[in-house]
């Protein structure tokens, strides 16, 4: 499995400690420092069953330069929120955690984190 994190972020160290507790077999990703393209967005979207405006960090000052928070939320428009994250990826939620043989969720609770082990 692999989760995506900022270090910074007190939810992917919480994450972070439950998983290894658990003595969980996971890969770090700082997507910050190694950020996703468009194209695993996608994919990631497609295994959480959510759309990009769903794992926006709208609250981030990037939200408010580009407006966000206005953009319309239609199929027509999710590419323009896909390329908004690649380019911005301080937008993306955090922690993320794709498993590669079960569930993916967005990993804000110790529920969401458990449900992946």
């Amino acid at each position: 499995m692999e989760i995506w994190i900022n270090p910074e972020c007190s939810k992917c160290r919480s994450a972070l400690s439950i998983l290894d507790a658990e003595q969980a077999d996971y890969t770090v990703r700082r997507y910050l420092d190694d950020p996703p393209d468009e194209h695993e967005l996608r994919e990631v979207l497609a295994r959480l069953g959510l759309e990009p405006w769903d794992i926006t960090r709208l609250g981030e000052p990037a939200a408010t330069e580009l407006g966000l928070a206005g953009w319309s939320r239609t199929p027509a428009d999710r590419d323009r929120w896909i390329r908004a994250l690649a380019a911005h990826p301080i937008l993306i939620q955090r922690p993320i955690i794709t498993a590669a043989d079960g569930p993916s969720v967005v990993a804000r609770t110790e529920e969401a984190v458990r449900s992946t082990l």
